[in-house]
């Protein structure tokens, strides 16, 4: 759902089945060279519509955009590739309601 918080007042719902990509897929890359890239990045939503419907919007309060924040692309890069995998694989792998997350493939190194 996105809401239009400026200008003309109107809500947009997107409906269909989504999937994720996750960062050591394949297809990941071909799909990241169409988006903006972020040091953070954990996965991409890929989602096949069946239905796009919109609404008045009426109820939609008007919010003032000021810009974006600075924290998560510090926060990033102060973890650095290996900080910010060690993270995801102990942070994202299973949601809060348990239901597997991100699994992004471990490398374990035997003696």
């Amino acid at each position: 759902m996105f809401c239009a918080f400026q200008g003309p007042h109107n809500i947009l719902r997107l409906y269909g089945r989504g999937r994720t990509v996750e960062l050591h897929e394949p297809e990941f890359n071909t799909l990241q060279a169409h988006l903006p890239v972020y040091e953070g990045t954990r996965a991409i939503i890929v989602i096949e519509l069946t239905r796009i419907a919109n609404s008045c919007g009426y109820g939609v309060p008007l919010l003032k955009y000021e810009g974006e924040r600075s924290h998560m692309a510090a926060w990033a890069s102060k973890k650095g590739p290996d900080g910010l995998k060690a993270y995801r694989q102990r942070k994202n792998s299973r949601s809060i309601d348990g239901i597997p997350g991100i699994s992004e493939p471990v490398s374990v190194v035997l003696p």
